[in-house]
């Protein structure tokens, strides 16, 4: 048995042995499998970088109104994290990662008609239904990956994973730009200006720059959850409620003080790292940062979340040395530095400075996950999904710096993230700290 009650690899095989049952794959194998998940979800989560500039343009949008692209976004991990919770409850950590898979293609497959018709309401519409997916894949796949081996390496492990994930967001801006930010967005005197044919022409183009991706991203996922559908993974129950002596209130989770501080830095850090990625593209575009087009900054965000993945890659091994705790306050404390250089600075120093905050953003979200789901057994699940929960700070923090920035412009509006890396520092040094007695299951 591991520290956490859940059995070895090899004993949950010689268990499956003795019962007659078909043997499960391989930890490392079922770890390759649901990795590739994170890829995916990282490359759909980035996309709405570049979708961000797109649709700003196609619908003449102001700040505010894009930044409803993450809150609808973002906001479905808030709706849909319980009812997510209750799925695992009920089907287990593999068949949830499978409808999880599903449902998210079903939303890329939304994107076909929205494009088609250009209906802003329909393409938030869709952003909902692929991020529900999504939220499932958060719920099931990140404790699952926790879990899947020795608790002492749990957070390395999730950071390892997660660099799959940031290889995602890594690739994603470059395709994006490359297919939907190929075609120059006309204003309406310049699309006025041409003729019936014309404008036909001009639609259809600005609607296959949409619909060929996600159509891709659709096949992708339904093909993942057929494979991850016939592999025989652990099952790793024992981390649900299903192995509980009684079941858990979300309320008596949340008084667990790791728990709770946990959910708070989550909120925080994915607010703080969508923010600065929905903002990237326009703010490096700007005269006095990076004086390019919106297809040429489009593959700087590579590097904000290329950053993140070298990052997770180092982390993973770091985390083996140093004490997750120090290091996420770290990284969190260089953030903050790095916030305040590209505020107060122009140029390529600016654009630098913001852009580099992806390397320290790196370690953040994984250890954070396994700090608060640290030693919970069978309340595990519903843990899991308050942190999922709290996802929805991609669609506050956004949305409120896309306020800030209608009022006093985008650059000073990165003050906001500044004050949630502020946060994570606190929750590395103290928040994350477990309490004296182990919470009983």
């Amino acid at each position: 048995m591991t520290g956490t009650g859940i059995p070895s690899p090899s004993a949950e095989r010689a268990a499956n042995a003795a019962a007659g049952a078909m043997p499960t794959v391989d930890t490392r194998i079922a770890f390759a499998a649901v990795t590739a998940i994170f890829f995916m979800w990282g490359f759909l989560t980035a996309l709405n970088d570049v979708l961000i500039p797109h649709l700003k343009a196609v619908f003449e949008l102001n700040w505010t109104r894009t930044m409803l692209i993450q809150f609808t976004f973002f906001g479905a991990y808030f709706v849909m994290s319980v009812p997510a919770g209750w799925v695992v409850d009920k089907v287990g950590y593999k068949l949830g990662i499978v409808i999880g898979l599903v449902v998210a293609g079903c939303g890329a497959l939304l994107f076909l008609p929205a494009a088609q018709i250009q209906w802003y309401y329909l393409f938030l519409g869709a952003l909902f239904t692929l991020a529900s997916g999504i939220t499932l894949l958060q719920v099931s796949a990140n404790p699952y990956v926790s879990l899947l081996g020795d608790p002492a390496r749990a957070a390395s492990r999730l950071n390892l994973a997660q660099a799959l994930n940031s290889l995602g967001h890594t690739t994603a801006p470059w395709v994006g730009g490359m297919l939907i930010l190929a075609t120059a967005v006309l204003g309406a005197e310049q699309l006025a200006a041409l003729s019936e044919q014309q404008q036909q022409a001009y639609q259809a183009a600005q609607a296959q720059s949409v619909q060929i991706p996600y159509l891709g991203l659709a096949l992708t996922l339904f093909v993942l959850a057929a494979v991850v559908f016939v592999l025989r993974l652990p099952a790793l129950t024992e981390a649900t409620e299903r192995a509980a002596r009684r079941h858990h209130t979300f309320s008596e989770v949340l008084r667990i003080p790791h728990v709770r501080w946990g959910v708070v830095a989550i909120f925080v850090y994915v607010g703080a790292e969508v923010a600065i990625g929905s903002f990237l593209i326009n703010y490096i575009a700007q005269a006095d940062i990076g004086a390019m087009s919106e297809a040429s900054a489009a593959k700087y965000v590579s590097f904000y979340w290329g950053g993140a993945m070298v990052g997770r890659f180092l982390g993973s091994a770091l985390l083996l040395r140093v004490s997750a705790r120090r290091l996420l306050a770290l990284y969190a404390a260089i953030a903050c530095v790095l916030l305040l250089v590209t505020v107060s600075s122009h140029g390529l120093v600016a654009m630098w400075s913001v852009i580099a905050i992806g390397l320290f953003n790196s370690i953040m979200f994984p250890t954070i996950f396994t700090l608060g789901i640290e030693r919970l057994g069978p309340m595990t699940e519903k843990a899991s999904s308050l942190l999922v929960m709290a996802i929805v700070g991609g669609a506050i923090v956004p949305l409120a710096q896309g306020v800030l920035a209608d009022r006093i412009g985008v650059q000073a509006a990165f003050a906001l993230p500044l004050l949630c890396y502020a946060y994570i520092i606190w929750y590395g040094l103290y928040g994350s700290r477990l309490a004296p007695e182990a919470p009983q299951t």
